[in-house]
């Protein structure tokens, strides 16, 4: 009998593995699919409610994501999902950068090193991306090659 159940206890666990192994495959396979159309950055994300300000605690939680560029608008991706959909859609039309500042306290610690953060209104959202220098200084030439007449605020003013 003792035999039966560590050989249970044995296939559970290998099962187990499998579909983590199975998971994290199918993840990565996502991201590569992703990445290989082009146009992609690593991109923490996270919304600010309209009742305060990052300071203050008026946010949501950092999530971690990469953003894919579609012409006018940038697809935001969370790593961790199986969603071929957006789960934001950023509209470079009417969007406001309202300042750049680095991570501070424990923020930093659940944002990749040496990230700028960019708050950014786009409607009557307020979200703040986490970008390295490179995916930012994209982010802000994406946002300066809108069309001629685009209500595009300059990205180094604050309001």
């Amino acid at each position: 009998m003792g035999g039966h159940l560590a050989l249970d206890a044995g296939t559970v666990l290998a099962a187990v593995v499998l579909l983590v192994a199975l998971v994290f495959g199918v993840l990565t396979l996502r991201r590569w699919l992703f990445v290989r159309a082009g146009g992609t950055v690593e991109c923490s994300l996270r919304e600010l409610r309209a009742d305060g300000d990052a300071a203050d605690g008026g946010h949501g939680p950092w999530r971690l994501g990469f953003g894919r560029y579609k012409g006018d608008v940038l697809q935001w991706h969370r790593v961790f999902g199986f969603r071929r959909r957006p789960r934001q859609v950023i509209h470079r039309r009417g969007l406001v950068v309202a300042g750049r500042r680095v991570p501070q306290g424990e923020e930093a610690a659940g944002l990749l090193p040496d990230v700028t953060i960019v708050e950014v209104r786009d409607g009557g959202r307020r979200l703040e991306l986490a970008m390295g220098a490179a995916a930012l200084t994209g982010f802000l030439a994406w946002l300066e090659a809108a069309p001629p007449g685009s209500p595009v605020d300059p990205p180094g003013q604050d309001s």
